[in-house]
């Protein structure tokens, strides 16, 4: 087969190489949200399951600027669900954005979990004025078939 031959990059061409790519990534993502970036609406998306509470803070066109859930927390089992936790989230979730000048949020609840009202409650107690709260559970119509009777 023989040898092959190794060519070595100089950094100028490496560095050329990155900074193309790096063009290329930021023009096929549309919008990059920097984290220097000063937003003044935003909406907050709180999910409220029986097993867990996340939430999501997102500028006006979907851009993710920060999130938290309360097993990310360290809250493990029954407890990820609890309106103590829900409220450390909000906690967290208003600690990550305090750069970004966040004034007002539109909140989205979805589920039924105990964490519901007090992570928009933690969200509300830092400072943050809440434009509207929507609730966007998803609400089967008549679905899927039931299962048939357990017979014993």
């Amino acid at each position: 087969m023989g040898k092959k031959k190794v060519l070595k990059q100089t950094e100028s061409d490496l560095m050329q190489e990155t900074k193309s790519i790096e063009d290329a990534v930021a023009k096929s993502s549309g919008s990059v949200v920097r984290k220097n970036a000063i937003v003044r609406k935003g909406q907050a998306f709180i999910d409220a399951t029986y097993n867990n509470t996340r939430i999501t803070i997102t500028d006006e066109n979907g851009n993710v600027l920060a999130w938290s859930s309360a097993g990310s927390l360290g809250f493990k089992g029954a407890k990820k669900s609890t309106p103590y936790a829900a409220a450390k989230v909000a906690e967290t979730v208003i600690e990550k954005i305090k750069k970004t000048g966040l004034q007002d949020l539109i909140v989205y609840v979805k589920g039924i979990g105990q964490g519901r009202e007090s992570a928009a409650r933690g969200l509300a107690n830092f400072g943050l004025n809440i434009v509207s709260i929507a609730d966007i559970t998803p609400v089967p119509h008549n679905g899927c078939k039931a299962k048939k009777p357990r017979r014993i």
